[in-house]
């Protein structure tokens, strides 16, 4: 299943407080990259906050990779997790009306 998971950063943090743990958090998103669960990684260019496409059994799952994270597991960003659905609007092109 493909998972949208959008970064929000907990309020009232520091940007200092995030230097301490932004290498290991790289070398985990190239882990989980490497192990095909994040398939691609952006950051929001208004906000420069990270878009991950995931893919996952479920949600549950990409929660829980998600909270391997070092940035979620010392309480500086959590993610909201979308599971997405295959869009099936083109089917109203074909039925008879």
């Amino acid at each position: 299943m493909k998972i949208l998971a959008l970064e929000r950063e907990l309020p009232g943090l520091a940007p200092d407080a995030f230097k301490p743990y932004l290498r290991a958090e790289a070398a985990r998103v190239w882990e989980l990259m490497q192990a095909g669960v994040i398939r691609e990684i952006y950051f929001d260019a208004d906000a420069h906050t990270a878009v991950l496409m995931l893919e996952c059994a479920d949600a549950d799952e990409a929660r829980r990779i998600l909270n391997s994270l070092p940035l979620v597991q010392a309480s500086l960003i959590r993610f909201d997790v979308i599971p997405l659905a295959p869009y099936s609007g083109f089917a109203r092109l074909f039925a008879e009306e």
